[in-house]
């Protein structure tokens, strides 16, 4: 299969918008391996500052720390891609942008960094809204660099999406 083109993130990343007018709701993004492919995406909507009250792109440690409040501890402990560091990530952007949802994702896009237990295309997506524990998937792409970034992108869209379709 073959990884998401700009036209299907800006579809899902109009049909998120949509969701989140109708609930009225904002939302903030923390992104690292994407690099703002995430904003990107829901930003190709027009009138997007509705509902997008802005994002992170934390791609060090430094900035996932420092800037949304990710505990040093917690990624000394687990490593930044990982499933707690992606709902640390996911809650940290809801809480700077006081937003309803935040979503996240931190991966090894490649060609370089992965390992035997975090293969290149490791993705962990997040999502944190304000009444309920964040939810955080798996996935590992198997595409190129910008395969695996926009395949992680259109993963946390759609896990945003259905947060929001589901929410009662």
């Amino acid at each position: 299969m073959s990884p998401p083109s700009e036209a299907d993130l800006a579809r899902v990343g109009a049909q998120l918008g949509k969701a989140l007018r109708a609930r009225d709701w904002q939302l903030a993004t923390a992104e690292s391996s994407t690099g703002g492919l995430i904003g990107h995406a829901i930003t190709m909507t027009a009138g997007a500052s509705d509902y997008y009250a802005g994002g992170v792109i934390g791609y060090s440690n430094l900035a996932k720390e420092a800037v949304l409040g990710v505990p040093r501890e917690l990624i000394e402990a687990n490593g930044a891609v990982s499933e707690e560091v992606a709902a640390a990530l996911a809650e940290g952007a809801a809480h700077r942008f006081d937003a309803d949802l935040g979503v996240s994702v931190t991966g090894i896009a490649g060609p370089d960094g992965g390992s035997a237990r975090k293969p290149i295309g490791t993705h962990y997506v997040g999502v944190a809204r304000r009444d309920a524990p964040p939810r955080v998937e798996h996935h590992v792409f198997g595409h190129d660099r910008n395969g695996n970034r926009a395949a992680a992108a259109m993963a946390a869209l759609q896990l945003a999406l259905d947060e929001v379709s589901a929410a009662g």
